[in-house]
């Protein structure tokens, strides 16, 4: 495989500079999510009465349960009130003051969930079932609720100079990401434990990706990216992650305040371990597992995706993760030529991410995020040596 390898040597903190960036950067957004809040706090009145008759039936379980402290064996004769959901979600550089056109460029995925995302043909929910089993990833009990959803979705990333059509080997290479992946959740309604996998196949490298980041820069005046025929396993080639994920959720805060953490590991395209703390806090009537920013990686998984029954309500959310990477198929490659690629050592193995958002929800069942995410440099030196920053937009409906 033809690379072109580069070393370097660097003494910088990369740590401090992370932390010091992330500060200066989510501070005035920060600010403007709160603005939101207030000039939001107007439209509030009047929800209680509905909220009471709109609470999803699984939470009254929940609360009487761990009053007892047993399960309700006769709310399974109970009729079942499945419900659903839909959500679309666009990720871009744009979305933050400045202009940004590089790193992780932008992404867009839909996601299903609920009782058609469990019997779609066009999913991966036996397999993901399957590997699940064999490591012993399995947590069915008279209190764990199933849910199965699947997303399809891309995304793509850019050096900082899209204007330049030959290989650049001193910044980020050009890489995109097409897939389709099916996710799995079983809550522990009692021990308030939440463990989701995800599997996901997609393929690297297609046109697809910068042919609609270039039709949407003709359509904004934007420039043109030039450099996408030297993207990483251009043409195409397969690839594939499983993750797992186990969340514990506090329930000793107030009733306005949700707190967890979360253990993630991941194998494939994206090959890492992480633990991140988040939380949210406001008029919150959501299950406390049916919103996951801490599991998104750059576009995927970044939706809203529940079974819960439509609520109104509205909360700021924030959180950060700390991350052990140890591949990364966008720097990397995989096993096809590329024309720009790291190697290990030049990468940076650990990560600091951290994230902030607002969600109003309302009582028809829409509801609208707006997050700004960003994390630390993943290469040590060089061009491509700069911390990364988006926001993001997502769109959802209960069914």
């Amino acid at each position: 495989m033809h690379q072109q390898e580069k070393h370097r040597n660097s003494n910088g903190n990369v740590y401090s500079k992370s932390r010091l960036w992330l500060t200066k950067s989510l501070a005035p957004q920060a600010i403007a999510i709160a603005l939101l809040a207030s000039v939001s706090s107007v439209t509030w009145a009047g929800q209680e009465a509905y909220l009471a008759q709109q609470q999803p039936e699984w939470l009254q379980v929940a609360a009487l349960v761990d009053d007892e402290k047993q399960p309700l064996l006769h709310l399974l004769d109970q009729p079942a009130k499945p419900t659903s959901s839909w959500a679309f979600a666009f990720d871009n550089d744009v979305l933050v003051p400045g202009h940004r056109d590089q790193d992780y460029t932008y992404g867009l995925n839909f996601t299903q969930t609920g009782a058609s995302a469990r019997a779609a043909s066009l999913a991966l929910n036996e397999p993901l079932v399957a590997i699940d089993r064999l490591i012993g990833f399995e947590h069915s009990s008279l209190s764990t609720q199933e849910t199965f959803s699947r997303e399809i979705g891309a995304f793509g990333f850019t050096p900082e100079d899209i204007t330049v059509s030959e290989a650049n080997a001193d910044d980020r290479p050009y890489a995109s990401l097409v897939y389709l992946s099916s996710s799995r959740e079983q809550v522990d309604l009692v021990d308030n434990i939440a463990w989701k996998s995800t599997l996901t196949v997609g393929v690297l490298g297609l046109g697809l990706v910068g042919e609609l980041q270039n039709i949407a820069h003709q359509g904004t005046n934007g420039k043109t990216a030039q450099g996408w025929d030297n993207q990483i396993s251009e043409s195409g080639e397969l690839t594939g992650r499983y993750v797992i994920a186990r969340q514990k959720y506090f329930d000793s805060f107030s009733e306005n305040i949700e707190v967890k953490s979360t253990v993630q590991a991941s194998v494939g395209y994206l090959t890492e371990a992480s633990w991140s703390l988040s939380m949210r806090t406001g008029r919150i009537h959501s299950p406390w597992s049916s919103f996951n920013p801490e599991l998104a990686s750059y576009g995927e998984k970044s939706s809203y995706s529940s079974n819960a029954k439509s609520v109104s309500e509205r909360y700021f959310w924030a959180g950060v993760a700390v991350k052990a990477r140890a591949y990364n198929a966008f720097l990397q490659g995989q096993f096809r030529d590329s024309a720009v690629t790291y190697e290990h050592h030049q990468l940076n193995p650990v990560l600091v991410e951290a994230w902030a958002g607002y969600t109003f929800a309302f009582k028809q069942g829409y509801r609208i995020s707006y997050v700004l995410r960003g994390h630390s440099s993943e290469i040590e030196e060089g061009a491509g040596d700069r911390n990364l920053l988006w926001g993001g937009i997502i769109i959802a409906r209960s069914i």
